[in-house]
């Protein structure tokens, strides 16, 4: 009798075992299919470069495709709001510039929350801030510069628009040093580099302007958004170190849907990591002067509520009105 209870329970459990591995669907190990990352800027850029690096050492580490597509637009508003709308699985990724979670949705209404509809998985690089004038130019170094501007107030200069880092920048030195420019938008770091080139400008600020530093069309006279010196130009100053206040450095970041599970986003995170830390994708960087600056997630998240509410305070002091 005690033999048949023992059978029956025995039965019982293989039997319900059996069940559980029949009727539980299967749940395939991520990724099993192609991934796809969307880069919120076009083709070449450092942006775009290393965005495919990263898809490359991703794909040979899980054997999937890593497809890059470029959503240019908008300082990346564009991608980061077509990130937004996708399904949280772990097979759609976003490249974009810290901008578009921290200024952008200041200044205008857009698809998303910076705050809310996102994963943030990794920041592996920050933009070189660059202050330029033309190689030809009388100023030779940033004093020279100053003697120069106060003497002719008004001085133009070229970024990529208002209320950017390279714009506000400009005009915490201008505000430091007690000088007065004045400022030509433009649609992009292509345009802004064009404009100085043709002595539409004295100066200009960004990222994109330190290849013309390196072909000797332009002349870097110090560093902005920086947080300390490009060891590339170890010789010029940041605007912290004459003095001045300076817009926090913005970062290369990757982001994913809101909601992505935290097993994907951990090993998202990891294999982040692993593959910026490959010679390959370190030259990328290097090739381009992007400082290799890797942020986890939690201290992503960190770093762009505390940028977000950088720029709230410095746009309310001047009376910008914003849309949060």
């Amino acid at each position: 009798m005690e033999t048949r209870k023992e059978y029956r329970k025995i039965s019982a459990v293989v039997l319900g075992m059996a069940f559980l591995f029949f009727a539980s669907p299967a749940f395939p190990e991520y990724p099993d299919k192609a991934i796809t990352i969307y880069c919120g800027y076009g083709p070449g850029a450092s942006t775009d470069v290393s965005g495919r690096s990263l898809a490359s050492g991703l794909e040979k580490m899980w054997g999937v495709p890593v497809v890059v597509e470029n959503k240019p637009g908008g300082g990346t508003t564009v991608c980061a709001g077509l990130v937004a709308s996708k399904k949280p699985d772990g097979y759609t990724l976003g490249v974009i510039s810290e901008g578009a979670l921290t200024a952008s949705p200041l200044l205008q209404k857009l698809a998303y929350d910076p705050l809310k509809d996102f994963t943030f998985l990794a920041q592996y690089a920050t933009y070189f801030g660059a202050f330029v004038v033309r190689s030809d130019s009388p100023w030779k170094t940033l004093d020279e510069f100053i003697a120069h501007a106060k003497a002719h107030p008004g001085m133009s200069y070229t970024s990529t628009g208002m209320h950017t880092r390279q714009q506000i920048s400009a005009e915490l030195l201008a505000q430091c040093k007690g000088l007065t420019f004045r400022h030509v938008p433009t649609k992009g770091g292509t345009d802004a580099s064009t404009m100085l080139m043709g002595g539409h400008a004295d100066f200009s600020t960004g990222s994109s302007q330190i290849v013309y530093v390196r072909q000797g069309v332009f002349r870097l006279l110090v560093q902005v958004n920086a947080e300390k010196r490009n060891i590339s130009f170890a010789d010029v100053p940041t605007l912290n170190e004459i003095g001045c206040p300076d817009v926090p450095p913005a970062g290369i970041d990757v982001i994913a849907p809101k909601g992505l599970p935290s097993a994907i986003s951990k090993k998202l995170g990891e294999a982040i990591r692993k593959v910026t830390l490959e010679p390959s994708f370190q030259k990328v960087l290097t090739n381009f002067d992007v400082p290799y600056d890797y942020l986890d997630q939690e201290e992503l998240e960190k770093k762009v509520r505390n940028q977000y509410e950088w720029f709230k305070v410095y746009l309310a002091k001047g009376g910008v009105k914003m849309t949060k």
